[in-house]
């Protein structure tokens, strides 16, 4: 007998342990996927140039008010694109750790538990 492993109860509680890390994988990859379907609007000039981005931060559409097209404004214009893309990427960003954070919640785990993956 293998008296240093405490019988077979031990190797119940790594079976319980892989089954919650299979569980929390799967429940990551889904978050992952709904990441993808969340969209966050970014914008500057009050509007005048909007940004949309997927909760994970890819660029899905642009909006510009024709107004701001003048060519003496290139400048301002294109701060204007940069300033609404960030804003957008920001928000993708925040919703994306309000996300995780309902996920670990859901888990039993601290809301601001950082995992490797």
């Amino acid at each position: 007998m293998l008296k240093g492993l405490g019988g077979l109860g031990g190797l119940g509680d790594m079976s319980k342990m892989m089954k919650a890390a299979q569980e929390m994988q799967g429940k990551m990859a889904e978050l992952q996927e709904g990441l993808n379907r969340i969209n966050v609007v970014g914008e500057s000039g009050a509007g005048l140039v909007t940004a949309t981005c997927s909760a994970k931060g890819e660029l899905k559409a642009l909006d510009i008010d024709p107004s701001i097209f003048d060519p003496t404004q290139k400048e301002v214009v294109e701060d204007l694109i940069v300033a609404a893309i960030k804003d957008a990427q920001k928000k993708a960003g925040d919703r994306s750790q309000e996300e995780m954070k309902r996920l670990y919640e859901s888990l039993g785990l601290p809301a601001d538990m950082k995992l490797p993956f």
